[in-house]
């Protein structure tokens, strides 16, 4: 999964200016804040990479068995395990950062978790290339397929059906502060 992540970087950095021009003419953002957005996101994903090799988010615990005890205290092993797919809205305003492949679904990826994006409507040209950066680079690490899947549609009963589906686990969008079931935070 660390790898993965990092391959996304590095397919980000490839995308080269071309995807800062795209965006721009879909934002109408200036070249120097979707830069720095960009580098933002690639941050994030080398972020949370390094966070997934060091496993310390699973929360892993063993306690061992003590038969001699009274009752007996048996052998307890716990740790935190992928919820299941993720949903996660991209955000108008942040179209690195807060979308296709952004915090939420850099978070999602490293605890193991497949994600659907949805597109934000306002830029879908520059979460295309994103999202393509995204299946190159599970291409590349032969990553499961499903992984990741990009959706689009402006319509309200696009997210609905997404939100709502027996198979969604958690869902993350920027601003988020109410739990359709789970809201992923950052």
């Amino acid at each position: 999964r660390a790898n993965f992540m990092r391959a996304i970087a590095k397919e980000l950095e490839a995308c080269g200016d071309e995807l800062l021009q795209i965006a721009g003419e879909e934002t109408n953002l200036p070249e120097a804040r979707l830069r720095g957005e960009r580098g933002r996101t690639i941050f994030q994903l080398n972020q949370y990479a390094e966070a997934c090799e060091k496993g310390e988010w699973l929360e892993a615990r063993i306690d061992t068995a003590i038969p001699d005890k009274t009752p007996p205290k048996p052998d307890i092993r716990k740790m935190l395990v992928p919820l299941g797919p993720v949903v996660v809205f991209g955000a108008s305003n942040f179209p690195f950062a807060y979308s296709t492949a952004g915090g939420d679904t850099a978070c999602a990826f490293a605890a193991g978790c497949p994600v659907i994006v949805k597109a934000h409507p306002a830029h879908p040209q520059t979460s295309e290339l994103v999202a393509n950066a995204i299946l190159h680079a599970a291409e590349k690490c032969e990553m499961p397929a499903g992984i990741f899947a990009h959706v689009y549609g402006a319509s309200f009963e696009v997210g609905k059906a997404l939100v709502e589906h027996k198979y969604t686990s958690a869902v993350g969008f920027t601003g988020c502060i109410s739990k359709p079931r789970v809201a992923l935070a950052h």
